[in-house]
């Protein structure tokens, strides 16, 4: 006798019918959790060494190679979050790509440390910040379907420290304040991504089918 047994698929009731979860949806819900997992450490990482080790070096260099890591889990993450809306997904990634071609550029037309060049040079926020802007997309997502306490928070501190800093009317010790809530929050948010149930980051697939029903007998139409 097969000792393997075959699971009856669970049928969810959505909005517009009937659906199921596949292993492909609960596989891209791990992928989304571990690219938010690898930014928020890295980007803990590269907060902590900013804050407590801002004149050594090679740390200092060292908060390159974490962007990178950071921008690439950020990445994942916009790759397989279930976002109803298309262009609205599309322009957060539009987003994420843009600040990615410009901290290439950068990495090639400085001398020093990107971290350092961003404290003395503000100014290349206007390229760099979009990478933040499609991660506190992520986070106006998270605290409007999850109602969490920390994306609430994350929201609106990530374009206030930046803009500050892009201004310059933020004290330093302001920005370093503001730099270790966020780093916090972030570590608590992804934390608590990885022990959520899987089913509620899938979304109501029904939704999905609809409105890509919709693109397509516009499509037909047009």
């Amino acid at each position: 006798m097969d000792s393997a047994v075959n699971e009856t698929p669970v049928v969810y009731s959505g909005q517009f019918g009937d659906y199921t979860i596949t292993e492909g949806d609960r596989r891209g819900v791990v992928l989304y959790r571990a690219g938010l997992a690898v930014a928020a450490l890295t980007f803990g990482a590269g907060a902590a060494i900013a804050l407590f080790f801002p004149h050594n070096p090679t740390l200092v260099q060292a908060i390159s190679v974490l962007y990178t890591l950071f921008w690439l889990g950020l990445g994942l993450s916009l790759a397989t979050i279930h976002i109803y809306l298309v262009p609205l997904h599309r322009l957060l990634q539009a987003a994420w790509l843009g600040g990615g071609v410009a901290s290439l550029v950068l990495s090639h037309g400085i001398d020093g440390p990107l971290a350092q060049t961003v404290m003395q040079t503000p100014a290349v926020l206007w390229g760099l910040g979009f990478t933040f802007v499609a991660l506190t997309g992520i986070f106006f997502k998270e605290a409007f379907c999850f109602d969490r306490l920390e994306t609430k928070l994350l929201t609106p501190l990530v374009p206030l420290l930046l803009l500050g800093h892009l201004a310059g009317w933020l004290p330093l010790g302001v920005e370093q304040g503001l730099l270790t809530v966020w780093a916090v929050l972030f570590l608590v948010f992804a934390l608590r991504k990885v022990v959520q149930p899987i089913v509620p980051d899938i979304g109501d697939k029904s939704v999905f089918t609809y409105l890509k029903q919709q693109r397509s007998a516009t499509q037909k139409l047009s």
